[in-house]
């Protein structure tokens, strides 16, 4: 069995994509994958670090705002296309899958032209464009949420829940040597703050100006802090920084010991951060970025609010109002247990087999 996968951009895309690929490997012993990305985007150097092969594409979005880029667009278009339809021509899938992202379009396209089954994962509440263009040229659509016939055939959509990497899963330890693990104290209650790998400005912010409150709070709750790399010499020094119930990193690499550490989670609200966040059942506060296409992350943290299993606070009055809010929940313990309940009716661990399924019924 031959497969590509291809997409990128975002590690909303790039990690679902890498536990396809992984559930692929365990379910067939005779499998060969390739990954297809858009050059220059972090997929080049993330997917080689996992094990698996990786061609890029001369290609990148359209610019939503008037730019010189998109002069360039047309011609990084009709480039793509054809190194698309050479890597599809030259590989010979049995089935292309798609994850969305720039990469994606170009290849699908060529791949439906050339007569390839074409597979989507979408992450997403609300699709982003690539995936939305190409729905109808799919045999099947695997997706997170309910209600997606809004974008997507509805004959062809399975429900299967977004994909997650088996070390999230991990398990095994307690949260008490989780914490020791990070260098907190074993027995307090937990905060675990993330904004993604680069890291997200608000919500460093609103840490930074919750140091009197944390400050407060340091012999009942402690703080594991993920900067993110792009904030963290900015924030490394910062007032919260130094406090003793706080540890701050640029990033944090075990991120199953991470969710188990954590009583409360406060974090952007990516399709993987929810489908992690549901898989773990560890109660979160989500503030949604603005700066996304569609508002779709909003639309993420709505869906899990409006069936109590979460908090929300956007992100124009975080500042002011997440680490007052964070410390009021974590002391509400039936709070905490009502979401944590929720989050596990939800989740579905089984996502990246049943999608491998889908993928195999459509090969046969």
């Amino acid at each position: 069995m031959k497969v590509i996968i291809s997409g990128g951009g975002t590690g909303g895309h790039i990690f679902p994509a890498l536990a396809i690929a992984e559930a692929l490997v365990k379910s067939e012993k005779d499998i060969e994958i390739l990954f297809v990305g858009a050059k220059g985007k972090m997929e080049m150097e993330r997917v080689p670090a996992a094990g698996y092969p990786i061609k890029g594409l001369w290609i990148s979005g359209f610019q939503r705002k008037r730019s010189l880029k998109n002069w360039l667009f047309p011609i990084k278009l009709l480039v793509s296309l054809i190194q698309a339809a050479r890597i599809n021509f030259s590989f010979k899938p049995d089935v292309v899958v798609g994850v969305g992202g720039f990469a994606s379009g170009p290849l699908l396209e060529t791949a439906y032209r050339m007569g390839i089954p074409v597979v989507l994962q979408e992450q997403n509440s609300w699709p982003g464009i690539t995936n939305r263009i190409l729905a109808k040229k799919a045999k099947k659509v695997c997706v997170a949420y309910e209600g997606m016939e809004r974008f997507f055939p509805k004959e062809n959509i399975v429900l299967t829940g977004n994909p997650i990497r088996s070390s999230i899963l991990q398990g095994g330890a307690t949260p008490q040597e989780a914490r020791t693990h990070f260098g907190l104290a074993p027995d307090k209650k937990t905060i675990v703050v993330l904004g993604g790998s680069l890291g997200a400005r608000t919500i460093n912010e609103a840490l930074a100006a919750g140091a009197p409150l944390l400050f407060g709070k340091q012999e009942d709750v402690q703080v594991l802090w993920q900067t993110g790399k792009l904030y963290i010499d900015e924030f490394h020094n910062s007032t919260t920084a130094q406090l003793p119930n706080v540890q701050a990193t640029a990033f944090i690499d075990r991120m199953d010991l991470a969710y188990t550490t954590a009583d409360l989670v406060i974090s952007r609200a990516g399709a993987l951060s929810i489908s992690e966040i549901a898989l773990t059942a560890t109660p979160a506060i989500l503030v949604p970025s603005p700066n996304v296409a569609e508002d779709h992350q909003r639309k993420n943290a709505l869906s899990l609010v409006h069936k109590n299993a979460a908090g929300m606070i956007e992100d124009r009055v975080a500042v002011e109002q997440l680490i007052p809010e964070a410390l009021k929940v974590i002391g509400e313990e039936e709070l905490l247990e009502t979401w944590s309940k929720a989050l596990q009716s939800i989740a579905k661990p089984n996502a990246a087999q049943t999608i491998v399924q889908t993928i195999k019924e459509v090969v046969s």
